[in-house]
């Protein structure tokens, strides 16, 4: 193995896929983009630790489209991890997909230990909203992972809803409901270096309270730019392709990058 290989790990980021077993979701093919997702990963990206997958798993939280959507997910050459999205179900994601050991027990929360980084992934669903949350029980487990002794590898935190405004003036009003107080928790520890999350299908990177964060495209459709102004009476996905992101970790750092893995019309129906 080469030095390289030894100090370096890369993470497959997908988001927001979606999926449906049998019918398009506003025009575009949720199987045909995310087997183009696959394909790319498996291609190019073989090499990669795991894969994470920040929510909206499904578009519509049935059996089928679990069981079916896993099967499709198992042709990934790499381990890939679920997290519930307000699509989803948390009882019905919790019997379909596979989880690590670490998960709660009642929530889609879990650690990921690698050599160059701890990976957080966190269950912001909040059933029946479009809304997101973290409870209590949730809050302390957070709390607890974040207790622990800090050995120098950076934290990232995975999660579903954006904790803070965006500029996203019809997305902002659905981010995480007690935002202020994650960021509070988070900045107490400094090894926090990044937070990733979706809902919002739009590329969006910042910093708040020293900590990097970034949105990223959907896996099937996009939501338009904030201007010219849109409201969800006027919605319609934007032309713009998929992506998906790509962070390697690499001693002590993180870096994002986000690859398009086919063109913006591939799987959408003519109009």
């Amino acid at each position: 193995m080469s030095a390289d290989a030894a100090t370096t790990s890369r993470i497959v980021w997908l988001s927001d896929l979606h999926f449906d077993a049998s019918d398009r979701v506003l025009g575009h093919d949720p199987r045909a983009r995310l087997d183009a997702a696959i394909d790319y990963v498996n291609a190019h990206y073989g090499d990669a630790r795991l894969c994470v997958i920040s929510g909206d798993m499904v578009e519509t939280a049935s059996a089928k489209n679990y069981a079916t959507l896993r099967q499709s997910l198992d042709r990934l050459c790499l381990p890939w991890h679920p997290m519930t999205g307000n699509h989803d179900s948390r009882a019905l994601l919790r019997t379909h997909l596979p989880l690590p050991e670490t998960a709660m027990p009642d929530f889609v929360q879990y650690e990921i230990a690698l050599p160059q980084a701890r990976l957080l992934c966190l269950d912001t669903l909040m059933e029946g909203s479009g809304k997101g949350v973290l409870c209590q029980t949730r809050l302390d487990w957070l709390r607890e992972r974040l207790a622990a002794p800090d050995d120098g590898r950076p934290i990232i935190i995975f999660m579903h809803h954006p904790p803070m405004a965006l500029g996203l003036p019809m997305l902002d009003p659905m981010r995480l409901e007690n935002g202020e107080t994650l960021l509070r928790i988070l900045r107490a520890t400094p090894a926090v270096r990044q937070l990733c999350f979706g809902h919002i299908h739009r590329p969006v990177a910042g910093s708040i309270q020293g900590m990097a964060y970034c949105g990223l495209r959907s896996v099937l459709y996009q939501a338009p730019p904030p201007r010219p102004d849109w409201t969800w009476d006027t919605f319609a996905p934007a032309h713009e392709a998929p992506e998906l992101g790509v962070i390697t970790l690499d001693d002590g750092r993180v870096m994002v990058q986000t690859l398009a893995f086919c063109p913006a019309g591939f799987g959408v129906a003519s109009v």
